[in-house]
């Protein structure tokens, strides 16, 4: 593997943290200094989520497929600027529609083509080791952009944030060429790890692979109780007259999830073999209810402190372990890229009705009961993911000796 493309990706890692999500929790605050009602939001996120979801499977298996991963994922980057920049000079409903319709298909690509370059790069030896370091330096990457985003929201109004995004985007596609297309080997980016030709990624297969499905459908339910539970916060203090500055408390909530993300990340990465991937998964579990709880019990500012720290952990636990472990059940099936967008495609389905959900209880009734029903929700993907644990140890361990023993 090429050290030069290796570092040139964790840089693509970091600076496209600032560019995948758009606004991301400036979204709401934006939208509701000009007037926008929670509820309005919230459909409009989750327009974008559905268009997104729409898009999830052939991005798996487009990336599969790609014979020039860097060239789509640079394409991609701009079309995500573009169509955010677009909100600066109108806020209309069709054109706030548009923009996130345009990004919510373009960002479903970034997540199977990050993975697919990774195991192009590292083969599937070195692929937790590299999505371990990826994913500190896009937390690292969040974090700091979140440092300046609070700047700009402090002293120029939220609106700064789209000239950050511009330039994060720059910078992407710097890190971007820097990756060698010929370091990139695309059957092993693929899943392949044996020399014996395999078959384009069939949906068929995907479908009926039991533990990928348990894995999408746990996931689906921790994402409709993740997904709004940021954005909430935000849209809180920003409807709370005399609360504090509603883009410095949103840059704050991503500073504080960043800042744990980063170390987690990297502890993750080098623990997989020790404990495994299920226990991690379950542990990133275990803390998704006691933090919308904590976010239900009280609406004071600080609160975001333990809130954000508890999200820290779960996404830097998340980040690192899927991937892997989505690689570990397809090892050698060329059809690892396709079954990370079937995972994501049941991850986007909660997380693009979460907005919805959310907005509409905290809008008919309070804040708190809508963060105490994410609660609940989180609890029920923990059952299922415990429900299940011996289908899902047994198959990737099957998996994982057959690509051993080729």
């Amino acid at each position: 593997m090429s050290l030069r493309s290796l570092r040139a990706l964790c840089l693509t890692s970091f600076f496209i943290a600032d560019v995948r999500d758009g606004l991301g929790p400036f979204l709401g605050i934006f939208l509701t200094q000009r007037h926008w009602q929670p509820d309005d939001i919230g459909l409009l996120m989750t327009l974008g989520g559905v268009a997104g979801l729409l898009a999830t499977l052939p991005a798996g298996f487009i990336t599969d497929t790609s014979k020039n991963k860097r060239t789509l994922l640079a394409l991609l980057c701009i079309m995500i600027t573009a169509s955010t920049l677009l909100l600066w000079f109108s806020q209309q409903n069709s054109v706030v529609a548009l923009s996130q319709i345009v990004s919510g298909i373009c960002a479903a690509f970034v997540g199977p083509l990050i993975t697919g370059i990774t195991l192009g790069l590292t083969g599937q030896r070195g692929f937790n080791a590299q999505m371990g370091k990826n994913e500190a330096f896009n937390h690292a990457g969040n974090f700091f952009t979140a440092l300046i985003a609070g700047g700009i929201a402090w002293y120029w109004g939220v609106g700064g944030i789209f000239l950050l995004m511009a330039c994060t985007t720059v910078l992407t596609l710097c890190a971007l060429l820097a990756i060698r297309s010929k370091d990139i080997d695309n059957d092993a980016a693929r899943g392949i790890q044996s020399s014996v030709p395999q078959p384009l990624p069939g949906l068929s297969v995907l479908t009926q692979n039991r533990a990928l499905l348990i894995t999408g459908l746990t996931l689906m339910l921790f994402h409709l109780a993740n997904a709004a539970l940021l954005p909430m916060l935000s849209m809180r203090v920003a409807a709370t007259p005399g609360a504090m500055n509603p883009g410095l408390y949103a840059a704050a909530t991503v500073i504080i999830s960043q800042a744990v993300m980063i170390p987690v990340a990297i502890w993750v990465s080098r623990r997989i073999d020790k404990y495994g991937y299920w226990r991690l998964i379950m542990l990133a579990l275990l803390i998704m209810p006691l933090r919308a709880a904590l976010a239900a019990t009280s609406a004071a500012p600080l609160m975001m402190v333990p809130v954000q720290i508890l999200d820290g952990a779960a996404a830097g636990i998340l980040g690192v372990v899927v991937p892997g472990f989505i690689v570990a059940l397809l090892c050698d099936s060329g059809h690892v890229n396709a079954g990370q967008s079937v995972v994501m495609l049941m991850q986007g389905v909660g997380a693009s009705m979460s907005p919805a959900l959310t907005g509409m209880i905290a809008g008919n009734y309070s804040f708190a009961t809508a963060f105490s029903v994410l609660s609940a929700i989180a609890l029920v993907a923990l059952l299922i993911w415990w429900r299940y644990a011996s289908v899902l140890i047994e198959h990737a361990s099957a998996r994982a000796l057959k690509a051993g023993a080729d």
